[in-house]
């Protein structure tokens, strides 16, 4: 037991470690990770399309990398905002890895982006404990999955920069307890903010978009310590805020690597030059 313990925590401490590293890069060329985690179902998809939407119309240039296990049907429907978009299908793994998302950034991300949004796997255990080099990490839950959803999946919900209600427009036929959900999530991540959205009202739409933007300019990602929960057993107290000094240098631009395969162990995308 003790052996499985040590190769888990030996695996974690290398994905931290690239995810520093891509953090810097992404940071130095003016780009902000913004890591979205849901359960199946969530409205996810769908709230992301109308944040790009919205950024391709108020001239932001973002971007979106769209992981599942099978299936391109998000990156179609989150091609329709007009940004560039790129599919990851993950053939059975159940969340995207740092040096996975690296590999796949390659010849791809616009020299211009300045918002990356990544659409993790639908899954509220795996990825959680996975840095991806993230500046904003967002936990997202619908009014249909109940207010414990907090409770259940403490790491997820625990570790976000930011907590996203999905479907309000359902809450009134399902009952949400709004004050219990909030309640929950204090529990896990004391003053955390809560956005209460619903794709298919338009409410809310933009302040995921305008929260993004603002960590962009410079303003701190909530990185809260977690009170209880699974996330004690190791650290996730990455401390983004000093990759947040974003001066939109672009003349580091041209730091994609691309190349091909693998040196010393990792994808060479995003390598600074002379590493």
């Amino acid at each position: 037991m003790c052996r499985v313990v040590d190769l888990q925590q030996a695996v974690l401490a290398r994905n931290d470690e690239d995810a520093q590293d891509l953090r810097a890069v992404l940071a130095r060329r003016g780009t902000v990770a913004v890591n979205l985690l849901s359960s199946p179902g969530s409205g996810k998809t769908a709230l992301l399309e109308a944040e790009l939407s919205l950024a391709k119309q108020r001239g932001v240039p973002a971007a979106a990398l769209t992981a599942d296990l099978a299936t391109e049907n998000d990156a179609l429907r989150l091609a329709r905002s007009g940004v560039p978009v790129k599919q990851v299908l993950t053939d059975g793994l159940c969340h995207l890895e740092a040096a996975m998302l690296r590999g796949h950034l390659t010849g791809w991300l616009p020299d211009d982006t300045r918002l990356l949004f990544v659409e993790n796997v639908g899954n509220l255990v795996c990825p959680a404990s996975y840095d991806l080099g993230e500046s904003l990490r967002v936990a997202l839950a619908s009014v249909t999955e109940g207010e414990d959803k907090p409770l259940k999946y403490p790491t997820a919900f625990g570790l976000a920069g930011l907590v996203v209600v999905t479907k309000t427009d359902l809450a009134e036929a399902v009952d949400f307890d709004e004050a219990a959900f909030r309640a929950n999530v204090a529990r896990v991540n004391p003053g955390v903010e809560i956005l209460l959205t619903s794709a298919r009202t338009g409410t809310g739409t933009g302040e995921l978009l305008a929260r993004a933007l603002a960590v962009l300019d410079g303003a701190p990602a909530h990185r809260p310590v977690m009170a209880t929960g699974p996330a004690q057993s190791r650290s996730h107290g990455h401390d983004h805020s000093h990759e947040h000094g974003h001066g939109h240098d672009h003349e580091h631009g041209h730091e994609l690597d691309h190349r091909h395969g693998v040196q010393n162990g990792r994808p060479p995308v995003l390598a600074e030059e002379g590493r």
